[in-house]
């Protein structure tokens, strides 16, 4: 589901992290969480963000690790809709396959929210999705590019996220449509490192082996930090400079990516928040308050990073956040 702006959400990092202050109090409320996994430092961080939310608003979080695969979820939401839980959050670890346990949840009559991904299901199955418009932080790390080059010829390898996920969907479409104009800037090589750390590292190896140990490599675009992470270490196994030999931008901004900015190792990164669970748990509170139904879709703030935006100063204020 192609998730646009349709709500602008004022989701600075520090502005929402700092909601807990004036958080709406959701004592008793029991609320299941199925998270996809822990595949990246970003979600780490989102859970534990999650779970600071809960404890700050009173409310019983019950959390269901996936481990990246969805029967796990479909089977976690079915145990949440059978021990009678007030809402449901579901990060959906790809996009399909979610009508039946979504009815079966909307006769129970207990609302989900969707967090950080979409899903390709009827919007009456759901109560709202909270979530950045993915689209645009491809585009906005599409166009970094296109203006850092300018009218070099630029050959780009692509890690891609988990195959048929939301992310992976639209950051590619936006970086895509970015650079569309741009015919000096080529992908010449895409394949998933399905949002890991190792994974990245282990296709970066084989990008750099089959285009003459990276010569022929312009940039990296990433679809989340952790796999550009991995590709750095590629890139300096193969003897090159990451950063300068071959540029780096990603997607996430989490700390260790402002580690690699400062060090000169990564160019540029898009701002994904951990706090999904914030808003959700505003428009939940609204919604219980007198029924009043939130917007179909809340939007977060696609921030770019570069090595002028005190990439030492932003590790040190996200460092301790979970990631």
């Amino acid at each position: 589901m192609n998730i646009i702006a349709k709500l602008a959400l004022a989701a600075g990092l520090t502005t929402a992290l700092s909601a807990g202050a004036l958080a709406q109090d959701l004592s008793g409320k029991v609320i299941g969480f199925s998270q996809i996994g822990s595949e990246s430092g970003w979600r780490a961080a989102e859970t534990a963000v999650t779970r600071q939310e809960a404890e700050e608003r009173g409310v019983d979080l019950k959390f269901a690790d996936a481990q990246q695969k969805q029967e796990n979820q479909i089977k976690a939401i079915r145990g949440f809709i059978a021990q009678g839980v007030d809402a449901i959050l579901v990060a959906p670890v790809v996009a399909t396959g979610w009508d039946d346990v979504l009815a079966e949840a909307k006769e129970a009559e207990i609302p989900v929210v969707l967090l950080d991904r979409g899903v390709d299901a009827p919007e009456d199955l759901y109560l709202t999705s909270v979530a950045s418009d993915q689209v645009e932080e491809g585009r906005v790390a599409g166009q970094w590019l296109v203006d850092e080059v300018g009218s070099e010829d630029c050959n780009v390898v692509e890690l891609q996220g988990t195959v048929g996920s939301t992310p992976a969907i639209n950051r590619k479409q936006g970086f895509e449509e970015a650079i569309a104009s741009a015919s000096n800037i080529t992908i010449s090589q895409s394949q998933t490192g399905d949002f890991t750390r190792a994974k990245g590292k282990e296709v970066m190896e084989a990008f750099l082996k089959s285009s003459n140990n990276g010569a022929d490599i312009c940039a990296v675009y990433a679809h989340n930090d952790d796999m550009a992470v991995g590709a750095i270490q590629a890139i300096k196994d193969a003897g090159l400079k990451p950063g300068s030999d071959i540029k780096v931008v990603s997607i996430d901004a989490v700390p260790d990516i402002f580690s690699a900015i400062a060090a000169g190792e990564a160019n540029a990164t898009v701002e994904l928040t951990p706090n999904m669970a914030g808003p959700a748990f505003d428009a939940l509170a609204a919604y219980w308050a007198d029924g009043t139904e939130p917007e179909k879709f809340i939007i977060t703030e696609s921030k770019l990073y570069t090595a002028e935006d005190d990439p030492q100063g932003e590790y040190e204020r996200r460092k301790d956040l979970g990631y």
